[in-house]
């Protein structure tokens, strides 16, 4: 199924510095802190043509199973996307890595069976504009399956993630912001959500404002049945 390009401003999304830096620490910190397990976790049971949204460096696509037969990825930062289309040829499924912003997706309404967003909702520019793309790309009932890091439930902690968000921490780490609610923006964007649960990364040592993470499932509802007759 062919692509819907829209338009998408050149380098819509550039953070050079932090995607250099991104890219060379991240595959380290995936296996240290423990984070692959959850893209194994968060991928598990996925089939049929799935897209993902912020894909990076392309650190999930060896974790997709085989019963998956096309990933689009879909990643606006032109260094990261690199990175991704020369992961995507290691992949065990075809992944598309494709340049296009989680607001205005480049694809077809209601062409896909499940959608990714992993550590994504942090550093789009409007979680509910994106949110609201994933729903309009997925097929009634399908899968939108999440891993976020957003607001820590203690007190103390969501306050350091405040301050910071209006403060350094988006300009040093590629505009990401540690006082989301994803949880709640899949809610209030009309997902169904499952089965989730709450972690920490790493789940040892010293927390970072980011530590706090969700992993689950939701879907986007089903059509309700049209019904014949007056």
């Amino acid at each position: 199924m062919p692509l819907r390009r829209r338009r998408t401003p050149h380098d819509a999304v550039h953070h050079p510095l932090f995607a250099r830096a991104y890219a060379r620490w991240s595959p380290v910190v995936d296996e240290r802190a423990g984070v692959a397990a959850h893209r194994r976790e968060l991928l598990a049971g996925l089939s049929g043509r799935v897209i993902e949204i912020g894909a990076g460096n392309g650190l999930n696509f060896a974790h997709y199973p085989a019963t998956v037969s096309e990933v689009v990825a879909i990643e606006p930062e032109r260094l990261l996307r690199r990175h991704a289309v020369e992961t995507a040829v290691r992949a065990g499924v075809p992944v598309d890595v494709v340049p296009g912003v989680a607001e205005a997706l480049p694809v077809k309404s209601e062409a896909f069976d499940a959608a990714v967003t992993s550590l994504t909702l942090c550093s789009v520019g409007d979680v509910r504009r994106s949110l609201a793309e994933l729903r309009r790309v997925l097929k009634p009932g399908g899968e939108l399956r999440f891993f976020e890091h957003g607001l820590a439930q203690g007190r103390p902690q969501a306050q350091v993630q405040r301050v910071l968000d209006r403060t350094v921490w988006p300009l040093l780490f590629g505009g990401c912001h540690t006082a989301r609610d994803p949880l709640g923006a899949i809610e209030a964007a009309g997902f169904e959500v499952g089965v989730y649960r709450r972690l920490r990364v790493p789940a040892r040592g010293m927390a970072s404002p980011a530590s706090s993470c969700v992993l689950g499932v939701a879907r986007r509802p089903a059509e309700p049945e049209r019904r014949s007759g007056p």
